[in-house]
């Protein structure tokens, strides 16, 4: 239907204000035979993958295809949520990370890490590199997902090593769509074993019924043509809202779990607890450590293990967030040869992640003066050998604010796109495209009720003065801490020793790209054998992309530094498309494509500039069709990676990292030559005096290296499409790839670093190991403490391999179309070498401290999907069943490879392979309104639980929220309309 004139300027008004001044900012389908869409303009195709666009062009790298239809049935309202499903995927960033959570969301293709994986939007990138967050995008608006496999950087630039995902919009719009959905939680705590633990360390039980975890998400989109078809004008709005899950609410996740036998699990938690610790380095007392009674006397007992800290009930499972989106595209046809097209798109995302409350930590020596009136006698006695002296002796404190509110990052992000380009044909053989895209991410982070351990230091030393007890420093506003009994400090010291910090980072991309595309055909370039001549692009490409991150005074004290940097690209980039034979006995088609880029990168920052690197990549390809049933595809790629700002730049500074010191505590499981290596002395070892890394967490040293080589990789991929005329609705593929990354930048992971001096003595690794001077311990909180060193550098090599699978088959029953839909991999190798020449470790079927995530060999999602044959609104249009399949996976350190191995473990050598059944029914109701109602973890499968000493990457409550469905089935129910 023609829409009046009126209205579609009046929205081309709107979408060219919103492009130029931002005032809007106020089924996994195995779609691999092409992943393609013909124009409506021209019915040429468009590849991911490639520039070239011609009729009946098919990709020669596996690509597959997630359509909005799939999207709708998975009940998913996040992008990254139905991404995470695909088998090609390990989870990135997500809703379920609270913990060190930045509040994006983001994709790991391949297991090699989501750096190297590039995201785009309708072929350009979505965001500056660092700032990538698929949030960001409309899911309403989404009308396919293609997912590369493979190095795509001679076309894309750097960054697409492992694969590319590339996010095809619908971006012309004749009308109204209107979409919303609501979901919510619903699961059993029924573990027995677990509640009866909980029950006997005085826990209070989760619910044995939970709903909870709602998300509410609506959308509108609208579009008109103008000036009679030559352009259109589409808006869209969006809203969204989850509501937060803390661990208490699920049996697996209530308390922190350990291995206590080879068939139970314990309660665990953190040496820094609820009722104060002390541990004496100076004085004659020095080694000794001592609790607070838990009668609330200000007398010092022995700690143990019952003082432990259960850190987990208030910490968040699923993070609570709101998200607006906005934003519009326009195309118009200026000329017959000129063609504008623009976007511009925003959203604000506001998320808090949340944690167990704060403490003043243990592993700093704090001066504690002897005469302090807050101390009993008992206490300076211990301390200082005496009641009446007037020194100051040293001793490390912890003290958990267990009466206080969680800590909380309450993290917003607002994000701005806006794209320009000109097209069109210069004459009929030549085509031109010139665009630019500009991107900012503006990011703020207010870190809320953390101790500040400065403040704490002043206020651990008290005096009288004048009867008045007074900080003994005489720092203004300061507030003397009684820690020396187990009740705790007053609400003023708390309102003292509590400092909020804020952090702002802001990044930008600028993207300018001009290409010119030509049918050399026309020239008579073309094979004697072929119908098409040959094609070609020929283009420039400039790229920029800068950050700036400023802290606050507060974290400046701490020693952590602002960070800043650039990045700027110079590129030039061709491909060719080279038919060879066409439509001849025994060859149906036969074609190779080739491409090539080369870079120039410069990088600087405020205070250093690197050295000038300069990159060649390119590809082969090649596509044969024997005959219509069958095509045979290959591609060799050379991929690279720039280095980006944070890896560059960052500022060196002392975190936490999960780590396990095998020489700590009362039960060491290293000998004694073994922890001499590490630096641990004779007598410390002797006396068992080294402090265990609390809740297994230990500290790392990080930091930027402005001289970082980018990385190279190798990808090959080869395979079949089978699409047999006899059976005209079967589709099947089969393709092996195999990626290879040198030099990848990193860090020698800590675990990695100790393990390897633990087992073998290497100077190298051993020489990384820092520890503290004093106690041994391999924690702190700056560099005088204990740490591993792990600043980036240039290490060895990632490389995976196998399979991907997939197959669609429409059984036609006469009572309604059957639609079979199976994608899989089969990983045959996933290994990682820490640096050159130093030996290598394969994660294939593993997880645990080193390798994270599981790996399993096989994992697989099989929709099944019944078009009924029913009329009436109130039977079901569709019913659509997936399975969803991970293969079981085996505990790293289980293994006998030097790299992984450690302390064995019995009840949690391997998560076995999960099943999960998803169900949705579709309804086609009046006034062309369709409905939607389906639940995902159809049987409420419980996610494996596991000791969290275990867990790594996207570890959260004691098992993988990112690789299995932490809490339980959910229900959606959704409504959609086009008009």
């Amino acid at each position: 239907m023609k829409k009046s004139n009126t209205k579609a300027w009046i929205m081309a008004g709107a979408a060219v204000a919103a492009i130029s001044t931002g005032f809007l900012g106020g089924a996994v389908h195995a779609q691999d035979t092409a992943a393609a869409v013909a124009t409506a303009e021209d019915n040429v195709v468009v590849v991911t993958g490639t520039r070239i666009r011609r009729p009946n062009l098919k990709s020669a790298s596996p690509i597959t295809t997630v359509d909005d239809r799939e999207v709708k049935l998975q009940g998913a309202i996040a992008v990254d949520t139905f991404l995470k499903a695909l088998p090609q995927m390990e989870a990135g960033n997500n809703e379920n990370q609270s913990n060190n959570s930045d509040g994006t969301a983001g994709v790991n293709l391949r297991s090699l890490g989501g750096n190297r994986s590039l995201v785009l939007i309708d072929g350009q990138r979505l965001l500056p590199q660092q700032g990538v967050d698929l949030n960001f995008i409309p899911s309403t608006l989404i009308e396919r997902t293609d997912v590369l496999t493979g190095g795509a950087s001679s076309v894309y630039g750097s960054d697409a090593m492992s694969g590319v995902v590339n996010f095809i919009m619908r971006k012309r719009l004749n009308g109204v769509r209107v979409d919303g959905q609501y979901s919510i939680y619903q699961h059993n705590n029924d573990n027995d074993d677990l509640r009866a633990l909980h029950t006997s360390r005085g826990i209070e039980l989760a619910p044995e019924n939970v709903w909870d975890g709602a998300k509410y998400d609506a959308n509108i989109a609208m579009g008109a043509d103008l000036a009679d078809g030559r352009g259109n004008v589409t808006g869209y709005f969006g809203y969204r809202k989850m509501e937060a899950v803390t661990q208490d609410a699920r049996d697996y996740s209530a308390c922190a779990l350990f291995e206590a036998s080879a068939t139970s699990f314990g309660c665990g938690g953190s040496g820094n607890h609820a009722y104060g610790k002390f541990r004496v380095i100076t004085g004659p007392n020095a080694g000794a450590e001592y609790a607070n009674a838990k009668d609330g006397s200000k007398t010092w007992v022995t700690n143990d293990g019952s003082f432990a800290y259960n850190y987990a009930p208030s910490n968040y499972t699923l993070r609570n967030s709101e998200r607006y989106q906005a934003g519009g595209f326009v195309n118009y046809d200026v000329t017959d040869h000129i063609r504008f097209d623009g976007s511009f798109m925003f959203m604000d995302d506001h998320s808090v992640s949340q944690v167990a409350p704060s403490a003043i930590w243990y592993g700093r020596p704090f001066d504690i003066n002897c005469d302090n009136p807050l101390m009993s006698n008992d206490q300076k006695m211990k301390l200082c050998g005496s009641t009446t002296s007037t020194a100051t002796e040293k001793a490390w404190v912890a003290f958990r604010a267990a009466t206080g509110p969680g800590r909380r990052n309450d993290m917003r992000h607002t994000n701005y796109r806006f794209t320009a380009a000109l097209s069109g044909d210069l004459n009929d053989t030549w085509s031109y495209n010139a665009s630019a895209l500009y991107a900012k991410t503006l990011g703020q982070f207010n870190y809320q009720n953390d101790i500040n351990q400065d403040k704490a230091a002043n206020a651990l030393q008290a005096v009288m003065s004048g009867g008045s007890l007074v900080c003994k420093g005489g720092q203004v506003g300061c507030v003397p801490v009684d820690i020396f009994s187990a009740k705790g400090p007053s609400a003023e010291s708390y309102n003292y020793i509590y400092a909020p910090t804020f952090t702002r980072n802001e990044q930008d991309i600028l993207v300018y790209n001009a290409y010119v595309s030509g049918d050399l055909g026309d020239y008579g370039v073309t094979s004697p054998w072929a119908e098409e001549g040959v094609a070609v692009v020929v283009g420039v490409e400039s790229r920029k992309e800068t950050l700036d991150e400023k802290r606050d005074e507060t974290q400046l004290a701490a020693g952590l530094a602002n960070a800043d940097g650039q990045v700027e690209a110079k590129e030039i980039f061709t491909e060719v498309q080279i038919p060879i034979v066409a439509n001849k006995p025994g060859i149906r088609s036969l074609d190779v494509s080739l491409g090539y880029r080369s870079s120039t990168f410069n990088v600087s920052s405020s205070t250093s500039t690197g050295s000038e690197k300069k990159t060649d990549t390119w590809k082969v390809e090649g596509r044969y069709a024997p005959t219509a049933d069958i095509l045979f595809r290959a591609s060799y790629n050379k991929a690279m990676r720039a280095a980006n700002i944070g890896e560059l730049f960052a500022g060196r500074g002392v975190g936490n990292v999960a780590l396990i010191d095998p020489c700590a505590g009362p039960t060491q499981t290293a000998t004694k030559e073994q922890c001499l290596r590490t630096g641990a002395s004779a007598t410390q070892y002797d006396s068992k005096s080294i402090p265990r890394t609390e809740a297994d967490v230990g500290s790392a040293l990080g930091g930027g290296n402005p001289d970082l080589n980018p990385e190279e990789a190798k990808t090959t991929t080869f395979g079949l499409v089978f699409t047999p005329r006899a059976m005209p609705n079967f589709s099947a593929s089969l393709d092996y790839y195999k990626i290879h990354i040198d030099g990848y930048i990193g860090t020698v992971d800590p675990t990695v670093t100790l393990a390897q001096c633990i087992n073998t003595g290497d100077p190298y690794y051993c020489a990384l190991i820092h520890r503290d001077p004093s106690t041994g311990a391999l924690f702190g909180y700056n560099v005088q403490g204990g740490h591993i060193i792990a600043t980036n550098l240039n290490t060895g090599f990632l490389e995976t391999t196998g399979f991907d699978v997939t197959a669609n088959y429409v059984l036609n029953t006469g009572h309604g179309n059957v639609t079979f839909s199976l994608v899989g991999t089969l990983l045959s190798s996933l290994e990682t070498e820490v640096l050159p020449g130093l030996g290598s470790y394969d994660c294939k079927g593993l997880y645990g401290p080193i390798c994270g995530q599981p790996s399993p060999e096989w994992r697989h999602n099989l929709r099944t999907t019944w078009a009924t044959p029913f009329e009436s609104a109130w039977l079901p249009a569709a019913v659509s069943l997936n399975w969803r399949y991970v293969g079981k996976t085996e505990l790293s350190r289980n293994t006998e490879d030097p790299f992984l191995k450690g302390n064995k473990s019995v009840l949690n050598a391997e998560i076995e392979a999960y099943n999960y059944f998803d169900l949705t029914a579709v309804y086609n109701l009046p006034y062309n309104v369709t409905l939607r109602a389906g639940v995902t973890n159809l049987f409420d499968k419980d996610p494996p639980a596991i000791d969290g000493g275990l867990l790594a990457e996207n570890g959260n409550g004691n098992t993988y929220t990112s690789t299995y469905d932490p809490l339980g089935r959910m229900f959606f129910i959704g409504l959609s309309s086009a008009f």
